[in-house]
């Protein structure tokens, strides 16, 4: 990919309002020791370590852009959504904090947290100061439930504060509006200068998790502008109905519009394998588990229970079968989530021998 090409790509950001949160570029790096195991040669992307605090991670990107706008709107209260042990509600509440704004959080308890022990992200939103509410799923209410709920309390919330005179923006979870797709379409032209600073070349196969969305479409968006041939695989950490490839494709290509340019995505290019889920979200599995280990021995690099675990125990297994072959250049993009590791049990699953 020629550089000055990606490079006047990056200039259909200038006019966009984006607050500076994240130290980027964040590294890219070969992993020697699994690469050669593997043999392919297997690159890291690392926003696991993006800053600013040492938590930070992927949805620092999408927040750069989502609450750029929320300051051009005059919103000195932000509100968002998501699991308790979310990251992106976490890295909300410390962009917030940097950036002088309020922040808001509606968590639901998919693993109901001991609040006279809180562990992980639900302990950092406490220790950074955002307002927390969480709602339980009470008498068989399911997921879903909990969502309407979450967002009905959220807007009557919304309704006080605007009643008070201050503006509040939503963010729904995991950041994924067009607007915070945008980070991950700026992400992916800077994956791009690093692979030719660092004389890597064209690369094969682009893994990443397949979360809420905006990050999958980011980089898809991407790939369409520069027009590469990589092929990008999102390993799905939830459930995900034929309607996801629908959401992403339309995060993508909205977002696109926003940078004013004519390019768009096709159904047919978001490919989203859902094998490697488990049970469902937050529910360990063996293959994540042994991924987070095989990791930290060789590499002494962290992975999640929850995305990045299972989303490189994707990887390796195409590795292993075959579906991607030997020799091939490959980028793994750590969106994060270490904190995980340092949830509740039934999140963490057996990483001990």
């Amino acid at each position: 990919m020629n550089k000055e090409r990606v490079l006047e790509k990056q200039k259909l950001f200038e006019s966009i309002s984006q607050a500076q949160l994240g130290y980027f570029p964040t590294p890219i790096y070969k992993v020697n020791k699994i690469s050669e195991e593997l043999g392919v040669e297997l690159y890291l992307k690392r926003d696991d370590i993006t800053g600013p605090s040492v938590f930070g991670g992927n949805k620092i990107r999408k927040l750069e852009f989502l609450l750029g706008d929320a300051i051009d709107k005059g919103s000195s209260y932000i509100i968002t959504h998501g699991a308790t042990q979310s990251n992106h509600a976490m890295q909300t509440a410390t962009a917030c904090n940097k950036l002088g704004l309020n922040c808001i959080l509606y968590l639901l308890a998919l693993v109901s947290p001991d609040m006279a022990n809180l562990k992980s992200n639900l302990l950092l939103d406490k220790v950074l100061g955002a307002e927390t509410n969480i709602i339980e799923l009470e008498g068989g209410m399911t997921e879903a439930e909990g969502e309407k709920i979450a967002h009905e309390k959220a807007k009557e919330r919304i309704k006080e504060l605007e009643s008070e005179g201050k503006f509040c923006y939503e963010i729904p979870v995991g950041g994924s509006t067009p607007v915070g797709t945008l980070g991950f379409i700026k992400g992916l032209l800077e994956l791009y200068i690093q692979l030719e600073e660092n004389h890597v070349g064209d690369i094969d196969y682009l893994f990443v998790t397949a979360g809420s969305g905006g990050t999958l479409a980011g980089i898809l968006a991407g790939i369409s502008l520069l027009d590469s041939d990589t092929n990008v695989i999102g390993i799905a950490a939830s459930p995900k109905g034929e309607e996801y490839k629908e959401r992403v494709v339309g995060l993508a290509n909205d977002a696109l519009k926003l940078l004013g340019v004519n390019e768009t995505i096709s159904r047919d290019s978001v490919k989203v394998d859902t094998n490697y889920v488990g049970k469902g979200y937050e529910i360990p599995t063996e293959e994540a588990s042994n991924a987070i280990k095989y990791f930290a021995r060789k590499e002494g690099i962290i992975l999640d229970p929850v995305y990045t675990g299972k989303a490189m125990s994707g990887l390796i297994d195409y590795v292993k079968s075959g579906i991607i072959p030997q020799g091939s250049k490959v980028v793994f993009w750590h969106t994060g989530g270490g904190t995980g590791l340092f949830a509740e049990k039934e999140i963490v699953g057996d990483i001990f021998d």
